[in-house]
């Protein structure tokens, strides 16, 4: 019975007290935004999707740095070409500006030494013709210093003696008296008739002619006879 009415009046007792209201905090508009966003429940992205992203995008850069890098190298490449070309062109122009000066030297040397060759030459072309007459000016000398009775027969000596040194150095005696007349090796001094003599031939030698080696070296001067 006792208990009976301690229920009893713990019920009178919750039914009398009044009912105190939950309490709730107070947010602002602003602040009830900045809650919700934070509150929000996170929707969870798979781990293998963010990976695929960050690999397509590493491979995109990837690729634009390689067609970039082939890009310049297809731009650099004629202007390394064009470089090439002319370190060989210009290499090749020094080689043969070289070789050109040597070649004018080498020009230059062979004109002196020719020069020097042709002075010497004549300078000394009568070397041996001069040293072989020199025989014969011994032999005047000679004949001069001699008997008179014996001067005839010791220039004839010293003459036939200076024609054989003319004819070993390429010099022949030109006499053509009773020849016919030459003008390319005869000189005309007078001109005159003779019937028993043929028209236009040498009547007389006045100085005998010389040749070298077969030019004429002098004309002979001769009289020609002339019928006609």
């Amino acid at each position: 019975m006792f208990r009976q009415s301690f229920s009893t009046s713990s019920r009178a007792l919750r039914y009398a007290a009044p009912k105190t209201p939950a309490y709730k905090p107070f947010i602002l508009p602003a602040q009830s935004r900045t809650v919700a966003r934070a509150t929000a429940p996170r929707t969870a992205q798979p781990a293998i999707a963010r990976w695929y992203s960050n690999n397509t995008k590493e491979a995109a850069a990837e690729e634009t740095k390689k067609e970039t890098a082939k890009d310049e190298k297809a731009e650099s490449d004629p202007v390394t070409e064009l470089k090439k070309a002319l370190e060989a062109k210009e290499a090749e122009a020094k080689d043969l500006k070289d070789s050109l000066l040597r070649t004018v030297a080498d020009f230059r040397n062979l004109q002196d030494r020719t020069q020097r060759e042709i002075k010497s030459g004549r300078d000394f072309a009568i070397q041996k013709f001069a040293k072989d007459l020199l025989e014969h000016v011994d032999n005047f000398e000679r004949a001069l210093s001699s008997d008179p009775s014996n001067l005839h027969e010791g220039v004839k000596m010293i003459s036939d003696g200076f024609m054989n040194t003319l004819r070993r150095h390429g010099v022949e005696r030109v006499h053509p008296e009773g020849e016919k007349f030459d003008p390319n090796e005869h000189e005309a001094t007078f001109m005159v008739p003779q019937p028993d003599k043929e028209d236009n031939s040498v009547l007389q030698v006045q100085q005998t002619g010389f040749k070298l080696n077969g030019r004429v070296l002098r004309p002979a001067k001769v009289g020609v006879v002339k019928n006609k």
